[in-house]
């Protein structure tokens, strides 16, 4: 009977070529999470709907009509719902992938596999929520009669970028979980926060000059601003470069530390 043994004190090796071996495994631990998501529930992936609605709702009422944010001509559900389906990605895909490990530390004792996989996985369940959300902003800006911007080829970069972003906080908290268990219960409270330090329901305009820099250290500030410029030519500014900066540094240091203890995960856990 062949066996694997796993070393924590082997030589580090990123080993990209065992994630596309394992593609298949990738695969079906997103499947099973829709699948449970889902599950016995009445309304079904309406429930990823509802939820964007209801926040919408809320978001028109208090900073369309009483706020009255200047959102340079575009409709304001137009310009809420650019910025939530792009969050509401982000947040999944951090807030899954930061308890992933956890989550599956049944698995993770039991059998051999790489377990970056694991948080990898996230992002491609949280896809559908987000994929019904962006078709109901087509929906809306069909019913708007608003055409995109010439700039809409730029879409699936900063979907990609929200992907480095969400993947990259999601695989340091995986990481950082295993030992530090209290991350798990600070994580709902560091969403509920993001969604007002970022250009969520407001224009990053609003943002004093001196503080914008500092701002766009927030990787999903940048990503919200290059989306709405993409979709609807919203004015945007260099502070999109360092969110993508930040997205991208994020993503490589969380994979490279990820795999500098993967081997310790399952004694860990």
């Amino acid at each position: 009977m062949n066996q694997i043994v796993i070393d924590a004190n082997k030589k580090f090796s990123l080993n990209l070529r065992e994630l596309i071996e394992y593609r298949e495994l990738l695969f079906m631990l997103a499947y099973r999470d829709i699948k449970v998501r889902y599950a016995q529930t009445a309304l079904g992936v309406l429930w990823a709907l509802i939820q964007p609605l209801t926040t919408l709702v809320i978001f028109t009422l208090i900073f369309g009509k009483v706020v009255k944010v200047d959102t340079n001509g575009v409709p304001y559900t137009l310009f809420a719902l650019s910025g939530m389906s792009l969050w509401g990605y982000f947040s999944a895909v951090m807030s899954q992938a930061g308890n992933s490990v956890i989550g599956a530390q049944g698995i993770v004792k039991k059998i051999y596999f790489p377990r970056l996989i694991i948080p990898l996985s996230k992002c491609i369940s949280a896809f559908v929520d987000f994929g019904i959300t962006l078709l109901f902003l087509l929906g809306l800006m069909l019913y708007h009669q608003y055409i995109p911007s010439v700039n809409a080829v730029w879409i699936p970069f900063f979907i990609l970028a929200t992907i480095f972003s969400g993947l990259g906080i999601g695989i340091w908290l995986s990481a950082l979980s295993i030992r530090y268990r209290d991350l798990q219960y600070v994580l709902p409270f560091a969403v509920q926060l993001g969604t007002y330090a970022s250009p969520v329901a407001y224009p990053s305009s609003l943002v004093p000059q001196e503080y914008l820099a500092f701002y766009y250290l927030n990787p999903m500030a940048g990503m919200i601003d290059g989306m709405r410029w993409a979709m609807f030519g919203s004015p945007i500014n260099n502070g999109v470069f360092i969110s993508f900066g930040v997205s991208v540094f994020l993503f490589v240091s969380g994979f490279i530390y990820f795999r500098k203890i993967e081997g310790e995960i399952a004694d860990i856990v």
